[in-house]
C-alpha cells in the first residue's frame, strides 16, 4: 500500500513538472500575450480581439450580430465581440466604472444626449484623429446626421443608429372624416383642425408621447434653441431657452387639443401609444422614424407617414437627429483602436448600412445605401420609408437643427415630462414651462461646477 502511494505521488509530480515545462515552451513564442491590455493579442498571426458594448435588443441586436459576423468573416486581423449591456443608461453607468482605462471596451454605443458628457469625460479618443490620419472621406456620410456629433468642426463619435420623429396617421380614418389621406396636416393649426374632425366616441385626433425628445423637436423645427451658448455648442450652457416663444407655441398647441378633448394622453410608454394607434384609439401620433415599419405591419388599416408639424407663424426648419453613436475608448492599446476604426469604417459601407436600414428602420448614415437594390425594392413596397429620409435631407442646417449639447440632458428631459403631465392636468403652459427651465438651469449649474 505504501509503495503504491509513493508511486502515485511520483507520477503526479512528474506530470506537474511536465505541465510547467510545456507552459514555459508555449509562452516562448507560441502563446498569445496581452501585455496587460484586455482583448489585445500580440503574437504574430493572432487576431486582435476587441469588445463592442451596445444597447440594442430585439431586432437591433440581431442585426448587430449579423454585422459583426460579416466583419469578422471579411478579414483575418481583427475580431469584434458584440456585448449587450442593457439600456443606454445602464451601459453608460458600466462605462463610468472602466472609462479611460485599459479595461474599457474599444467601442461603446452612447445615446445622442450623452454626447456632451462623453466629450467632457476624458474617456474617449475623438474620431477626427482617425479620420485625419486615414484621409477618410466624411462627405460620403449624411451631413444632417454628422452635424449633431460635430463640435467646432470636429467629429467626436461615429453616427450609428440614427432616427428622427415623424407623424404617423390612419389614412382610413382620414377618408371617413372627409380629409385627404394623401395630404397630412402640416402646421399646428391644421393638426388642431384635423383632430376635431377625426375625434369620435372611440378615437382621439392626435397624440404625442409624454417624452422630452418630441418637445425638443417641435421647438427646433421652429428654429428655436433649447439652451444658450449657441445651444451649448460655443460653450457650457447656463440657461434654458426652451420656455421662450417656441416652447410656448408647443405647449399651447397641445393644451388647445387637450382642453377640446381631441388629444389622447397615453402616457410615457412607447408600447402604449403605438398600441393605441394600431387599435384605432388615436388617428395621428408622433413616433420615431425607426417605428414606421412596426406601425405599418401592426395596423389593420392604411398607414401614412408625414413630416412633424410646426407653428403657423414660422418656416419649417426640419428635425434634429436622435438615436446613438459609437465612441472609441481612450487608454486602450493602439492595436485595439486600429481594430475599432476598421470596424467602424466597415459599418459605414453602403451594403452594411442598407441592411441595417432594412433590418431596423434606422437611417443609413451613408446615403449611397438607398441606391442598393434591396432598399429600392423595399421602398417600392413601402413608400412611407422614403418620407422619413426626405424629411431628414430637407432639414435646414443650423444651430437649432444641429441639436443642443448639455451634459444633463436626461435630467432636463424629465423636467419636460413633469411639465407635460402638469399641463394635461390643467396647469398654465407658461408656468409649467418656466418651472422646467428652472430645474434644467439648476442641473446645468451643478454640472458646470463639478466639471473636471
Amino acid at each position: 500500500m505504501l509503495k503504491s502511494s509513493l508511486f502515485l505521488i511520483l507520477v503526479l509530480t512528474m506530470a506537474i513538472l511536465a505541465a510547467c515545462s510545456n507552459s514555459d515552451n508555449k509562452d516562448n513564442g507560441t502563446t498569445p500575450s496581452t501585455d496587460g491590455n484586455k482583448g489585445e493579442t500580440t503574437t504574430d498571426g493572432e487576431k486582435v480581439s476587441i469588445e463592442f458594448w451596445h444597447a440594442m435588443s430585439g431586432t437591433g441586436q440581431e442585426s448587430i450580430d449579423k454585422i459583426v459576423k460579416g466583419f469578422n468573416d471579411s478579414q483575418d486581423k481583427y475580431e469584434v465581440k458584440a456585448e449587450y449591456q442593457g439600456s443606454y443608461e445602464e451601459s453608460l453607468t458600466k462605462l463610468r466604472g472602466v472609462g479611460g482605462t485599459k479595461d474599457a471596451p474599444a467601442i461603446t454605443q452612447v445615446f445622442e444626449v450623452g454626447t456632451k458628457y462623453m466629450i467632457d469625460s476624458g474617456y474617449i479618443e475623438p474620431m477626427q484623429s482617425f479620420i485625419d490620419k486615414d484621409n477618410y472621406d466624411l462627405s460620403q456620410l449624411e451631413e444632417n446626421i454628422l452635424n449633431y456629433y460635430k463640435v467646432d468642426g470636429e467629429l467626436y463619435s461615429m453616427p450609428f443608429n440614427s432616427s428622427t420623429p415623424v407623424m404617423i396617421y390612419n389614412k382610413d380614418a382620414f377618408k371617413a372624416a372627409g380629409l385627404d389621406p394623401e395630404k397630412a396636416p402640416g402646421t399646428f393649426s391644421e393638426v388642431i383642425a384635423a383632430s376635431e374632425k377625426l375625434t369620435n366616441d372611440s378615437m382621439k385626433g392626435f397624440s404625442m408621447l409624454t417624452y422630452g425628445w418630441f418637445f425638443e423637436q417641435l421647438v427646433a423645427t421652429q428654429g428655436g434653441l433649447y439652451v444658450n451658448e449657441d445651444n451649448g455648442r460655443s460653450g457650457d450652457a447656463t440657461e434654458a431657452l426652451f420656455n421662450g416663444p417656441e416652447g410656448l407655441n408647443v405647449f399651447n398647441f397641445l393644451n388647445t387639443m387637450n382642453k377640446a378633448g381631441t388629444f389622447g394622453n397615453f402616457g410615457t410608454n412607447w408600447d402604449d401609444i403605438r398600441s393605441a394607434f394600431a387599435t384605432e384609439k388615436v388617428a395621428m401620433y408622433m413616433d420615431s422614424s425607426a417605428g414606421v415599419a412596426a406601425a405599418i405591419n401592426n395596423s389593420p388599416f392604411d398607414v401614412g407617414v408625414a413630416y412633424i408639424p410646426y407653428a403657423d407663424e414660422v418656416k419649417r426648419n426640419g428635425v434634429v437627429i436622435g438615436g446613438a453613436s459609437l465612441w472609441m475608448s481612450k487608454g486602450i492599446a493602439e492595436k485595439e483602436q486600429e481594430a475599432a476604426w476598421e470596424f467602424m469604417k466597415y459599418m459605414t459601407t453602403p451594403e452594411v448600412q442598407a441592411q441595417w436600414h432594412l433590418d431596423t428602420g434606422y437611417f443609413a448614415i451613408n446615403p449611397a445605401a438607398y441606391d442598393e437594390e434591396n432598399v429600392k425594392e423595399k421602398w417600392a413596397e413601402f413608400p412611407q420609408f422614403k418620407v422619413t429620409v426626405d424629411q431628414l435631407q430637407d432639414t435646414v442646417p443650423g444651430l437649432a437643427t444641429q441639436g443642443a449639447l448639455i451634459s444633463v440632458f436626461p435630467e432636463s428631459r424629465q423636467q419636460i415630462v413633469t411639465a407635460l403631465e402638469e399641463l394635461y392636468q390643467g396647469k398654465d403652459p407658461q408656468e409649467v414651462l418656466d418651472k422646467a427651465a428652472e430645474g434644467t438651469n439648476r442641473a446645468m449649474e451643478i454640472a458646470n461646477k463639478t466639471k473636471k
